[in-house]
């Protein structure tokens, strides 16, 4: 009975508990909410953030939603309600963007946890106004987009124990001392920045940090570190070329709680040996120039290393022996990107690995079979550009039996793998497999089907870019544990009916991804592809889909985030008013006829960041709730459409992501709305616009680097306020009605690498101003009406010039000699203009013309390449993707050519009134392939050496008044295809032979002194007016002109003068040659006289 009473007495104690400690104050939880200020900095600092994934839904100024303590990523002090801790950070599906408000957040004085971490701030600089929140305990920066320079503020932060800002790209500049007053700090990383200069001596006073990130930057100078200094450093990452002493050996000898070390781009590493490492478990070695002498010195002393280290990376050294002998215990070996040669296997060595990395080396077969024995215990094994062929995989039935079972992850891209043994390899040896990259090989034929029977626990598999024939197989489907199939650019075909009827069966709970893009599967994309209901990435484009897609192909896709469809025959039909169960970040559906009308389900979508609905017949104009929406795009296309109306120019819009905007091939007009000025990359060409000045003068960017509004309505002068876009770098306006001069101010654009003026109305000479725009590589301004000499400023400023085209104008004076020193110029073309007096002999300096290949990788990285100021200046999406295009004659035809740099040299200046003769320096430029010097007054003889350009492909002489013969030396180019010799004073016989038979009497008509089988003329002393086989032989060895002889009587007067002064010279100044000689004489001539008499 007594029990039954304590037992009830405990129950109604532990009832009336709660009650009493609200009583008394114990626990006041439920009735403490977040004080109101701060709610409402809390909704300041979120509004002026971009929330596009919804990471801030809870946080709404509601009555539901009064309590902030109980919003995402808020905690409050259950006993004050101030907020405490702040934790916002992103993740690869979501993130934040817009501005940091920091000044919003100041009422929150309690706040001791902020987390930024995985966002997206585009560069922006770290408020230094985040040093006012002087209670932060913790700060988490990182892996958020963070530009600038670390500002000093954060030094009043004393109360910090972990600061992280790593991997924040466009981080700069130096450490700033005052962070040496952060000594309670635990954990400092600022790894993976773009910091330089000398560390501060001042960090040595952090006397509790565990943790020092420093590795991934450009570091110098010497080490500031002293005995003594950071004495429980249990984590230590260095990364730059520092000054290292003996003193810093001694210094890291001393840290005894070490456990983990990575140093990189240190090239001074002949101290390493002296450390002792008696507690360390990781060493990474990364980039350090260590050669097989370091590694033998710092590894075979035993007294160096416990068997306690179990991760060492030693990648990207010049390492050449694959003989490590010494007796560590590791579990990670990576040895990526050396000189290696593997010769010798691993897992007698290193038993117990169970990560190796031995990427971008080359591997014998013998090694790769021996890597794996029954006692292998490797889980993840990375072979990627390993030079593994075929018989890398025979194997034979011993080793099929004693092969392993370990293995979870393999990566085989880009080897030279070619046949099945590959696959009959895996089936054999890695039964509990999960991931499988195969990417970039050489692999043939079909897929087979052991990967339905061996490979069952397969998550990840891609097979991309090979050459996979045969049809897709419906037994990937069948694979219930596989989540992602990558099948794209290979020859696959047939349909994938059956591959989404089993996937639906089996896997469809855990299928995330489906990549099948650039094969050639004929079908119609079945209804039953939604059952795929988890998909979140999609891509079939580039294959021969047809028929109609509806919203039922797409209605069960709720987790779908990627989705390609562009680049087949298929037809979107969806009802208006479909609203998607998805929200798209990436949406490819170019050429796909998704027209007439607009797309208004896409109102429905606002995480949209890619869109590209190009080349799908939409009309009609574009809704205003679409260009309202856009303030998360990165890449949009809506090119080669019939959308028309104006743009709307009165939506307030901020466009975070500095995006790519391609409107090109519509029939938009009016103005260009001014919210565009905030993309990087603007194509609005072949559109109906009329005004530029209100585009460019009426606000000021500094992110655009791509302005292309060619072949519009463009009209009046050129507005005179260029500084406001002074960051560009293409700029491309021909094919307007653009009139006037050339502004002052279009000087200011001193990063400008390509202007296009062509065929405007401009005129008067061209502006000083741009000598200042040395960057240029594509200057074009053909089709107006300049005047006045061709500058030299442009030879002597712009020398990064590629191409120089001035043609039809009304420049006049000579050809200025300083146009020599366009040492990479490549076309040349000064065409249809007034130009005077003779051709330089200078052309010789033509360096780019003067060589036969053109460097594409040399030239492309010239103009393409992209560094850490582009992006920084430009935004994280923007591309240099600039199509450079001219127009030329060629061949006698004028053509349009894309990419020139890359095709062809060419000289033209044709039609100006050029007088005196070719000079024969001309011969130089063995590069040009095109060479037009047609309608001008030039004299004399065609120079022979012109035979050396033999990678000329079109010639145009015509219209001068060359006199001589035709050298015999331009029948030897043998890809000389276009010849055009007419309307001269050329004489003598036209030469015969090679292709030169070709070219017919339109080639040289209009010389009335020529003759030869291509004119139907006999040559004077021919006996027939047919020209016989035997004499179209003797044309070509009796007519030949005097470069031939010139060079044959040379040649025989040097060897006659050679000869004669090696034989008489020694006798002349030799006396026992003179001797010698005379007595060869007497015996010559005694012998001569017996055998007579």
């Amino acid at each position: 009975m007594l029990n039954y009473y304590l037992k009830l007495f405990y129950v109604l104690l532990l009832l009336l508990l709660p009650v009493a400690e609200s009583i008394l104050g114990f626990n006041n939880t439920a009735e403490i909410k977040c004080i109101e200020r701060e709610r409402q900095a809390l909704l300041n600092f979120k509004h002026g953030l971009i929330d596009a994934y919804d990471m801030l839904s809870t946080w709404r100024d509601d009555d539901k939603s009064r309590d902030c303590c109980k919003w995402k990523g808020i905690q409050c002090d259950h006993q004050t309600g101030h907020v405490t801790i702040l934790r916002l950070c992103g993740s690869d599906t979501q993130s934040l963007s817009g501005a940091v408000n920091i000044t919003s957040l100041f009422p929150l004085q309690n706040i001791q946890h902020l987390d930024l971490s995985y966002n997206l701030f585009e560069a922006s600089d770290i408020p230094e106004l985040m040093g006012s929140l002087t209670s932060l305990r913790y700060l988490n920066l990182s892996y958020s987009d963070f530009g600038g320079n670390i500002p000093t503020q954060l030094g009043s932060l004393t109360h910090l124990l972990s600061l992280d800002l790593s991997h924040n790209y466009f981080l700069r500049g130096d450490i700033p001392y005052i962070l040496g007053s952060l000594t309670s700090l635990r954990y400092l990383d600022l790894s993976d920045n773009n910091l330089e200069g000398k560390l501060p001596s001042q960090l040595g006073n952090m006397s509790q940090l565990r943790y020092l990130g420093l590795s991934g930057n450009s570091f110098s100078g010497a080490l500031p570190f002293q005995v003594g200094n950071l004495p429980y450093l249990q984590t230590l990452r260095l990364g730059g070329d520092f000054d290292v002493k003996p003193k810093d050996a001694d210094w890291l000898s001393s840290l005894s709680s070490l456990t983990h070390l990575a140093i990189d781009g240190l090239h001074n590493t002949g101290w390493l040996h002296m450390i002792h490492y008696p507690k360390l478990r990781e060493l990474r070695l990364v980039d350090c120039s260590l050669s097989d002498t370091h590694i033998h010195s710092l590894f075979y002393s035993p007294s160096n290393f416990s068997t306690s280290l179990s991760i060492l990376d030693l990648s990207y050294n010049m390492l050449t022996s694959s003989t490590f002998n010494f007796s560590l215990n590791l579990q990670e070996l990576y040895l990526s990107d050396n000189n290696i040669v593997l010769s010798s296997p691993f897992h007698s060595t290193f038993p117990s690995l169970v990560i190796l990395d031995l990427s971008y080396n080359k591997m014998s077969s013998s090694v790769f079979q021996n890597i794996f024995n029954s006692s292998s215990k490797i889980q993840n094994l990375y072979l990627k550009n390993c030079s593994l062929r075929d018989d890398s995989f025979l194997m034979s039935a011993i080793s099929i039996t004693n092969s392993p079972s370990s293995l979870i992850y393999l990566d085989l891209s880009f080897n030279m793998l070619k046949s099945s043994s590959i696959f009959y390899w895996l089936f054999n040896s890695t039964t509990n497999l999960r991931t499988l990259a195969l990417y970039d090989n050489m692999l043939e034929g079909p897929i087979p089907d052991g990967f339905r029977k061996v490979m069952n626990s397969l998550e990840v598999l891609d097979l991309s870019s090979n050459k996979l024939r045969g049809e897709i197989p419906s037994f990937f489907g069948n694979m219930c544990t596989l989540q992602s199939l990558d099948l794209s650019d290979n020859k696959l075909s047939g349909n994938i009916s059956s591959l989404i009827q089993n996937s639906s069966l089996c896997n469809r709970h855990v299928f995330q991804g489906l990549c099948l893009s650039d094969n050639q599967i004929t079908d119609i994309l079945p209804i039953s592809i939604g059952l795929l209901s988890e998909l979140e990435f999609l891509y079939l484009d580039g294959n021969c889909l047809e028929g109609d897609v509806t919203e039922s192909h797409l209605s069960k896709f709720s987790k779908l985030r990627f989705l390609s469809l562009s680049d087949n025959s298929l037809s979107l039909k969806i009802v208006p008013n479909w609203v998607p169960s998805f929200q798209i970040i990436s949406l490819e559906l170019r050429s796909c006829k998704l027209g007439p009308s607009f797309p208004s389900w896409l109102q429905t979508q606002r995480y949209l960041r890619f869109l590209d609905i190009s080349e799908n017949r939409l009309n009609g104009s574009v809704p205003k709730w679409f260009w309202s929406n856009m303030h998360n795009v990165a890449y949009l296309y809506m090119s080669q459409n019939n959308l028309c109306g104006a743009i709307p120019n009165n939506i307030s819009l901020k466009l975070f992501n500095r995006p790519s905007i391609f409107l090109n091939s519509n029939n938009f007009e009016g103005k260009i709305p001014q919210f565009l000025l905030q993309a990087s990359d603007l194509r609005l060409s072949d559109n109906k616009f009329s005004d530029l000045f209100s585009f460019i003068c009426d606000q000021r960017t500094d992110v655009m680097a791509t302005l292309d509004l060619s072949n519009n309505q463009l009209k009046g002068q050129l507005p005179d306020c260029w500084k406001s876009v002074h960051q560009l770098l293409f700029l491309d306006l021909s094919n307007n009605k653009l009139s006037g001069k050339i502004p002052v101010s279009m000087g200011s654009l001193v990063e400008l690498e390509v202007l296009v003026l062509r065929n405007n109305n401009l005129t008067g000479e061209l502006a000083s101003t741009l000598k200042n725009c040395s960057n240029l590589i594509m200057l074009d301004v053909a089709g107006n009406l300049f005047f006045g000499p061709i500058p030299s400023w442009i030879g002597e400023n712009m020398q990064q010039l590629i191409i120089l085209n001035m043609r039809a104008n009304n420049f006049s004076g000579h050809f200025p000699i300083e146009l020599c020193y366009l040492k990479h110029i490549q076309f040349l073309d000064l065409s249809r203009n007034m130009l005077s007096k003779g051709i330089p002999s200078c052309l010789k300096n033509l360096t780019a013309m003067t060589k036969k290949n053109i460097n594409t990788s040399d030239t492309l990285n010239r103009i393409y390449s992209m560094n850490i100021t582009y992006v920084e200046m430009y935004g994280f999406y923007a591309k240099k993707n600039y199509t450079l295009s001219i127009s030329l004659m060629w061949k006698g035809v004028e053509q349009g050519f894309k990419n020139p740099e890359l095709q062809l040299k060419s000289i033209d200046i044709s039609s100006n009134n050029l007088t005196g003769e070719i000079p024969k320096e001309i011969g130089y430029l063995i590069g040009l392939v095109s060479l037009n010097l047609s309608k001008n007054n030039l004299i004399g003889e065609i120079p022979c050496e012109i035979g050396s350009l033999r990678s000329l492909e079109s010639i145009d002489l015509s219209r001068n008044h060359f006199s001589g013969k035709i050298p015999s030396s331009l029948s030897e180019i043998d890809g000389l295809g276009k010849l055009d010799l007419s309307h001269n004073s050329l004489s003598g016989r036209i030469p015969w032979g090679r292709h030169f038979e070709t070219f017919d009497e339109s080639s040289f008509e209009g010389n009335i002194d020529l003759c030869g089988e291509q004119l139907r003329k006999s040559c004077p002393g021919d006996r027939d007016r047919t020209i016989t086989n035997l004499s179209k032989a003797e044309a070509i060895n009796d007519d030949k002109d005097s470069c031939f002889y010139e060079a044959l009587y040379m040649s025989m007067g040097i060897g006659y003068f050679t000869g004669f002064w090696s034989l008489v010279g020694p006798m002349l100044l030799w006396r026992s040659w003179r001797n010698a000689y005379l007595r060869f004489v007497n015996k010559l001539t005694e012998s001569i006289y017996d055998q007579l008499y």
